[in-house]
């Protein structure tokens, strides 16, 4: 068996792209929890719930958006329950639905938190409009499956 062995160049690009989500994940959460007391995943989660329709969003929803299980969503959302950014509101016609919501403290951590990721994005990110737009492109295309 080869040791060393040659990689595909599909391969290589999820390999590149695992390397890179584990990079921008370390350099937004040391700035992010140094200044917020949030990880970027954190963010992640405040973001999709302040802009959900009604300003509520249901945790199966939120796993959807976010590609990943409903139990992953609920062991984010306890510490952000506990500090007070985010609170469960039950659904009033059916008690097994309850949504997430963001408190008044956790509308105003998210919007200092996404002024300081714009900031931190400009530096961590290259300037180039076309490689951008083709990134994100590509990214889209496989984030939808």
């Amino acid at each position: 068996m080869e040791t060393n062995p040659k990689l595909g160049e599909s391969l290589r690009l999820c390999m590149a792209i695992a390397k890179a989500h584990a990079t921008l994940a370390r350099r937004f959460d040391g700035r992010l929890g140094t200044w917020h007391g949030l990880s970027f995943g954190d963010l992640i989660v405040l973001w999709h719930v302040g802009r959900a329709p009604d300003g509520r969003l249901r945790r199966v929803d939120l796993a959807a958006q976010l590609g990943v299980t409903a139990s992953a969503v609920t062991r984010t959302l306890i510490p952000l329950e506990k500090i007070g950014l985010v609170a469960r509101r039950p659904d009033p016609h059916d008690a097994r639905v309850g949504y997430a919501v963001l408190t008044r403290a956790g509308q105003r951590v998210l919007q200092e938190a996404l002024e300081s990721a714009e900031m931190i994005s400009r530096e961590v990110v290259p300037n180039d409009s076309g490689q951008l737009a083709n990134l994100h492109k590509l990214l889209t295309t496989l984030s939808a499956g």
